[in-house]
């Protein structure tokens, strides 16, 4: 079974940016679409954004030209860099297959103060 290993998270002022990073212990370049999900506390695991193996995006509405999903198959690496951050962007991060097909990793937290 894949394991999956995010990091990147942390504690930023809005505004502010950070990079995740989700590296597998399989090859993704066999992998059609991967994505980016968070949960917020108290609420459910949602789909932020997603990248097929040709490299086109896809973003959910609320992160729309602030974040951008990006994958390195070489590295079995997929990185989602966010801009503009707002307190409503903290939860914790995973990525995973889409649909979600491989285990869950720890996910990395990401806590924006306002």
């Amino acid at each position: 079974q894949v394991q999956l290993v995010e990091s990147g998270g942390g504690l930023v002022q809005a505004g502010g940016s950070l990079r995740l990073s989700c590296t597998a212990s399989g090859r993704i370049a066999s992998i059609n679409v991967m994505g980016w999900y968070r949960q917020a506390p108290g609420k459910q695991r949602d789909l932020v954004a997603r990248i097929t193996s040709g490299g086109s995006t896809y973003s959910a509405e609320s992160v729309k030209g602030r974040f951008t999903i990006s994958r390195d198959n070489a590295k079995n690496t997929v990185y989602l860099q966010m801009n503009s951050l707002k307190p409503e962007d903290t939860a914790v991060y995973y990525c995973n297959t889409v649909p979600s097909a491989w285990n869950w990793g720890q996910g990395t937290q990401v806590t924006v103060s306002s």
